[in-house]
């Protein structure tokens, strides 16, 4: 018997024929759906003979609507069946807040929240019955520590590590021309300064990954001489070491020879067409103490600019050995931006986005802990980064111990990006992450950025009314006891008391026992990211008279 599943092939055949008679008995016009199902047939006879795929093998032509349907769900389910609260990594709603602010439209939520509040993931802070009045003050942190020649004051909302070569050059320029009309900062990502960051004359971070692009060596190491000259730039304001990111920590990367453009290849100092390889680690250190002498070597390098790294927090002993470096030495970097595992990129394998690194509420509190705990705070500002878009995400990250946040998909937003997750293919919709000259068109970099600078100054206003209506002057006021949240499935409480907060100088006490520090603390050491013990020698020698059963 004919089985089921050719129904649609043996349809397909059916009318063929029936067409061609038709298109010689009655009309000649019958020729073109005789071609349109002679083309069908003829797909359905391949679709039965090809290897690769069992189930247009089963199912000839009508299999290829699988693919069809796959190939537009993000589509149908972004634009036709999504609530407002339903899109990931971003909500509908949170999306919008982004366009209406960049748009410079009023943006306000009718008929209350669309949250349940009762959830456990739900946080808040909570307001005053003394509200303050609304200040004018221009929301800034200034970023340099007793070494620093030559600090920085930054805003408390900038542009996070967005590489050339990831994002297009349309895209950069509007992002730097927005941040220099709105005086934030723009983080170059470890592909270097390009000739549109310097185009759009706005601050920059410059961002130094282990591939050392902008300042390489013909071996892929650390050139010195390069790094001076393009350190003297006057808009790098300051240099930040990437030890690791939040979507892929600890994963290099490879940009193969036929991506790398004349444009490319003279941002980074590589050769055009050729591999341009980012290890997974540092090459120009490989122990605490050598992170902090090459700390050093960029400040001196660079003049005096402040120089700090960015990590996202894996194994806790890693971090607490570069905190016993600086108690060892005296060196200090001036400032540390903890990324979260929320963060994003163009692209990175599932388990590493999905499974990898400590989410920033973890991170960033840890890392706060350890500096108040060795007496190192006061003197290393501390930036934040993962999700955070809005006036509240703010207030949380600085509640937890963040002096500044950074953000990229925001300024993503502000920019064009529509959430398509097509990064990585090279055929970006909006023109904001391709290297495709016609799809760049479509981005209009004096209408973006302007609403990149919208964006910035909306949130920053956003974020000066939501400090006054919590009783407070500035958003550094923010505490630990000014964040609710719930911590699994204890009942609500603030921060302050959900989470662990350690007091100064406590890692500094000859004896200490502090759940999720003291153990780690002992593994630490000065002279390698390796743990100097196990878990369980560490734990035995907190707790000497500890005996095995």
């Amino acid at each position: 018997m004919f089985p089921a599943r050719y129904t649609v092939f043996g349809l397909c055949l059916a009318l063929t024929f029936l067409f061609f008679v038709l298109m010689f008995a009655v009309s000649v016009h019958f020729f073109w759906p005789f071609l349109v199902f002679g083309v069908l047939s003829l797909i359905g006879f391949r679709d039965t003979r090809q290897t690769r795929h069992a189930v247009l093998r089963n199912y000839p032509v009508a299999g290829h609507f699988r693919f069809l349907f796959e190939a537009i769900r993000p589509e149908l389910r972004q634009y036709f069946f999504e609530s407002n609260q339903d899109g990931r990594p971003f909500s509908r709603e949170r999306r919008s807040m982004v366009y209406d602010r960049a748009k410079n439209i009023e943006d306000v939520l009718p008929f209350g929240t669309e949250l349940d509040v009762y959830d456990t993931s739900h946080g808040w802070v909570n307001h005053s019955i003394c509200p303050k009045p609304h200040g004018q003050d221009d929301m800034r942190v200034t970023i340099g520590g007793p070494d620093c020649k030559h600090p920085y004051s930054a805003s408390l909302y900038n542009i996070s590590a967005m590489s050339f070569g990831s994002l297009s050059g349309n895209a950069i320029l509007a992002l730097n021309k927005g941040a220099k009309a709105g005086n934030f900062y723009h983080d170059t990502g470890e592909g270097s300064v390009s000739r549109y960051h310097r185009q759009g004359g706005g601050d920059l971070v410059w961002e130094l990954g282990s591939g050392y692009f902008g300042c390489r060596a013909e071996d892929g190491t650390f050139d010195a001489e390069k790094f001076r000259e393009q350190a003297a730039n006057p808009q790098i304001k300051m240099i930040e070491i990437k030890m690791s990111q939040g979507a892929k920590p600890g994963h290099g990367g490879v940009l193969p020879g036929p991506k790398v453009t004349e444009e490319i290849a003279e941002a980074r100092g590589v050769p055009v067409g050729k591999d341009c390889i980012s290890p997974a680690s540092h090459s120009a250190f490989s122990t605490p103490l050598e992170l902090l002498d090459f700390i050093v070597k960029l400040r001196e390098l660079s003049g005096g600019k402040p120089v700090g790294f960015k990590l996202c927090i894996g194994h806790r002993w890693e971090f607490m050995a570069i905190v016993k470096a600086m108690l060892q030495t005296g060196i200090k970097p001036d400032f540390i931006v903890v990324d979260g595992a929320e963060g994003g990129t163009g692209a990175a394998p599932v388990e590493f986005a999905n499974r990898l690194g400590t989410p920033l509420r973890q991170g960033l509190t840890f890392v706060h802990n350890c500096l108040v705990g060795t007496g190192l705070r006061q003197d290393i500002r501390i930036g934040a980064s993962g999700k955070l878009i809005s006036a509240f995400d703010i207030a949380g990250a600085m509640a937890l111990g963040a002096d500044w946040v950074n953000s990229a998909r925001g300024f993503m937003f502000a920019v064009g990006c529509i959430q398509s997750q097509s990064c990585h293919t090279n055929k970006c919709p909006t023109g904001v992450a391709t290297q495709d000259p016609s799809r760049q068109k479509a981005l209009v970099v004096p209408d973006k950025a302007t609403r990149v600078t919208n964006f910035h100054n909306n949130t920053i206003k956003a974020l000066r009314d939501f400090s006054a209506a919590a009783g407070l002057n500035h958003p550094s006021e923010f505490k630990p006891e000014h964040f609710y949240l719930h911590e699994g499935l204890r009942e609500v409480m603030p921060a302050s008391a959900a989470l662990t907060w350690l007091k100064k100088g406590a890692l500094l006490d000859p004896v200490h026992e502090l759940p999720g520090y003291s153990t780690y603390w002992a593994m630490a050491t000065a002279e390698s990211f390796e743990a100097s013990k196990s878990v369980e020698a560490a734990k035995t020698l907190m707790h000497p008279h500890r005996r095995h059963h």
